[in-house]
C-alpha cells in the first residue's frame, strides 16, 4: 500500500506539472519505428494510474514534454531513460486496463515552420508575441504515425480523431492536444446519456489545426487568427447515431438542424456547471452543403459564447 500511495503521489505531481500538454500511440511493445517513435510496454503492472484518469475517469493517456518526463522518477524506473530522451508512446497497465504516457517532440524541433516534411507553420506568439499565458507557444508536439494513430487516449477517443485535416499522405504528423479537452468531451457524452438522449458517439469534425492550416480560413466570417484549435484545447463536434456521419436528431422532432446543436450546447452548459475547471467556449454553427450543424467546445479557462440562442 505504501508503494502504491507513493507512486500515486508522484503521478499526481506529474498531473499538476503538465497542465499544458498533448496525446499519442500504439499499446504494443516493440522496437522503435522508422519515425523514431518508441512503442514500449511497462515490464510490470503500473500502480497509481487511477489518479490520472480525469474527472470523467475515462482518460487513458498523459502527455509529457521531455523535461517533465525526466523529472518523474517513477517513469524512468519503469521505462528507462528513453522516456525522457525520445518521443514515444509508453504503455502502462493496472486493474483498469491500458494507460499511455506519451513523450512529445519539443517545440524547438520545429524548424522553419516544419518538423521533417510535415508543415506546421508559425504560432501567433512567434509572430507578434503572446497576448496572455493562454496564447503562449505549446511545449511540444505529439508525434503521430500510421502505426500509433489509433492509440486510445480515452475510452471513446483516439489520437487520429484530433489530427489536422490536411497533408493526408505525410507521416509522421504532429499534434497539439490537452487532456482537459478530452476529459470534457467524455463528460459531455455522459451528460447527454444522463439526459436520456441517445449519443452513440461524439464525432470530432475539427480538432487541432496547425497554424498554417488555420490561416487558410482566417477572414471575415471565418476562423480567428488566434483560434483555440491551434492550442489543442478546442474541438468542433456533433453526435452520430447510426451509420451516417452527420449530426443526429437529438430533440426528436424528426429534423436535423441548429435545434439539435442547441441540445448539445445545453449539455455542455451542464458539464461546466458541475466542473467549473473545464469552463471554456461554446459556439453553435449551422449546417452547410458540406456538413451538418455542430458545436465548438473548448477549455480556454473562461466563459465565451457565440451563436447560442
Amino acid at each position: 500500500m505504501r508503494r502504491r500511495a507513493s507512486v500515486a503521489a508522484a503521478l499526481l505531481g506529474c498531473a499538476a506539472a503538465v497542465a499544458f500538454v498533448r496525446p499519442a500511440g500504439d499499446v504494443s511493445a516493440g522496437p522503435a519505428r522508422a519515425s523514431g517513435v518508441a512503442l514500449v510496454a511497462a515490464p510490470a503492472p503500473f500502480p497509481g494510474l487511477d489518479s490520472l484518469r480525469g474527472v470523467s475517469r475515462k482518460l487513458r493517456a498523459r502527455f509529457l514534454a521531455p523535461h517533465r518526463a525526466a523529472s518523474i522518477p517513477v517513469l524512468r524506473q519503469y521505462f528507462g531513460d528513453s522516456v525522457a530522451q525520445r518521443a514515444g508512446v509508453y504503455a502502462a497497465d493496472d486493474s483498469s486496463g491500458a494507460f499511455h504516457f506519451i513523450t512529445m517532440r519539443p517545440f524547438a524541433d520545429k524548424v522553419k515552420g516544419r518538423i521533417g516534411t510535415y508543415r506546421i507553420g508559425f504560432f501567433p506568439a512567434e509572430v507578434r508575441g503572446a497576448r496572455s499565458a493562454a496564447y503562449r507557444n505549446p511545449e511540444g508536439f505529439l508525434e503521430v504515425t500510421s502505426g500509433n494513430a489509433d492509440t486510445p487516449i480515452s475510452d471513446h477517443f483516439r489520437l487520429r480523431d484530433f489530427l489536422t485535416k490536411d497533408q493526408g499522405s505525410v507521416w509522421p504528423k504532429y499534434l497539439v492536444l490537452r487532456e482537459p479537452l478530452v476529459d470534457k468531451l467524455e463528460l459531455l457524452l455522459d451528460e447527454l446519456r444522463g439526459m436520456g438522449i441517445q449519443a452513440d458517439r461524439l464525432r470530432v469534425m475539427s480538432g487541432f489545426r496547425t497554424p498554417q492550416y488555420n490561416a487558410l480560413g482566417v477572414g471575415a466570417g471565418g476562423r480567428a487568427s488566434d483560434s483555440r484549435h491551434q492550442y489543442g484545447d478546442a474541438a468542433d463536434v456533433y453526435v452520430v447515431n447510426g451509420a451516417r456521419d452527420w449530426m443526429s436528431d437529438l430533440n426528436g422532432d424528426g429534423r436535423v438542424d441548429t435545434r439539435d446543436a442547441r441540445v448539445l450546447a445545453s449539455a455542455v452548459e451542464q458539464v461546466e456547471r458541475k466542473y467549473p475547471e473545464l469552463t471554456g467556449g461554446v459556439g453553435i454553427y449551422q449546417a452547410t452543403d458540406a456538413h451538418g450543424p455542430f458545436v465548438h467546445i473548448d477549455v480556454r479557462g473562461k466563459r465565451a459564447r457565440w451563436g447560442v440562442l
